[in-house]
């Protein structure tokens, strides 16, 4: 057709669930399996993590039991994951103290996804977030010969879980003596 721009096709899949928490390593596997159909692996640990924190939070704060439908979509070079629920409730993001056992979900998925937020529609609402296809590094940082340097490691976001596994939740202000 004369004046269309063709762009990339859209991929969808829609998977019904019932928010309990024995579902939340059988949606890991499914978006898993799904990304890795659609060419798509180097958004899965990602897309896990963050399924597990939306679907997560249907249980805790809809109810165990409830129905509820996460939607993954790729368009346009990002992936789009919802989770659409009976609650008119939108979730809000809290501070947490240390030593809160809850309270920082919506805070990994803001600091994971590219951009998160929620809809609501006449009988439910739904939480989204995107994530984007981590970037490549250079060549020349690749060959550095540095730890971690050109692995999948190099270009994570530092800091959330502690990029220094001997930190343990302290803070990472180097104290020399």
């Amino acid at each position: 057709m004369l004046g269309c721009d063709i762009t990339e096709p859209r991929l969808r899949c829609v998977l019904p669930f019932k928010a309990v928490p024995a579902q939340m390593a059988l949606l890991r596997k499914t978006t898993s399996k799904q990304l890795r159909q659609w060419g798509t692996p180097d958004v899965v640990e990602d897309a896990e993590l963050l399924v597990t924190e939306l679907a997560s939070n249907v249980v805790k704060h809809v109810g165990e039991g409830e129905p509820a439908t996460l939607i993954l979509e790729w368009n346009e070079g990002r992936l789009r994951l919802e989770v659409h629920d009976t609650s008119p409730v939108s979730p809000s993001m809290n501070e947490a103290d240390w030593d809160h056992e809850c309270g920082r979900g919506l805070h990994l998925i803001a600091f994971v996804a590219t951009d998160w937020g929620t809809a609501h529609t006449a009988v439910s609402k739904s939480v989204w977030c995107e994530i984007a296809p981590a970037r490549k590094l250079p060549r020349p940082c690749a060959d550095a010969g540095l730890p971690g340097v050109g692995s999948s490691e190099a270009w994570r976001r530092p800091g959330l879980l502690g990029s220094d596994p001997e930190n343990r939740g302290r803070d990472s202000v180097s104290h020399e003596p």
